[in-house]
């Protein structure tokens, strides 16, 4: 799965924190390993512009999603391998997201990780435009959410153990051969 990201926000933000969201989400997803994915992060006034110009609203917006090719979901379950899939592009507004975060009790890159996923889900066809709707993504966006940090913290649990693990083993003189 290929996930480019640019930060043209001005903002410092854990880039790769933001793919591995995406790349979760995806995966959680069942979107095909071949899929690709743009993520572009841009400040307030690129964000306004993007905004008024294709949802024709004012001011600027915290995510938006530009798909591109139409994911084909119908394909029969004996069909060969989909091939590479353009799923378009997520535009995220750091800036934006900070007021949001602040209001949510929750930090920039948490907010961002909320955006990304629910940008991820938008360009797999989801919306929230009707109540029902609306209640299937968030719920869907809500799980997703939870088994990342749910991984998240489980991987850097593991990576502190290893650390640990090594300095143990090296300590006693029994440190891993090398290749």
């Amino acid at each position: 799965m290929s996930i480019e990201i640019a930060n043209e926000s001005g903002v410092a933000v854990d880039e790769a924190s933001i793919v591995a969201a995406a790349r979760f989400a995806l995966d959680r997803m069942n979107v095909s390993k071949l899929a690709e994915l743009s993520v572009l992060l841009v400040e307030l006034d690129v964000m306004a512009d993007l905004h008024e110009r294709w949802m024709d609203l004012p001011g600027p917006t915290d995510v938006m999603a530009f798909p591109m090719d139409e994911l084909d979901s119908a394909r029969r379950p004996d069909a060969s391998e989909s091939g590479p899939a353009l799923l378009g592009d997520i535009v995220l507004c750091p800036a934006f997201a900070k007021d949001q975060a602040r209001t949510a009790g929750h930090s920039l890159i948490d907010e961002l990780h909320l955006l990304t996923v629910h940008g991820v889900l938008h360009l797999l066809g989801y919306d929230h435009a009707e109540p029902a709707e609306e209640r299937e993504m968030f719920a869907l966006q809500k799980r997703i959410l939870a088994d990342f940090r749910t991984a998240a913290a489980d991987a850097k649990r593991r990576a502190a153990q290893r650390v640990e693990d090594d300095k143990l083993l090296g300590a006693v003189g029994l440190t891993e051969a090398e290749d």
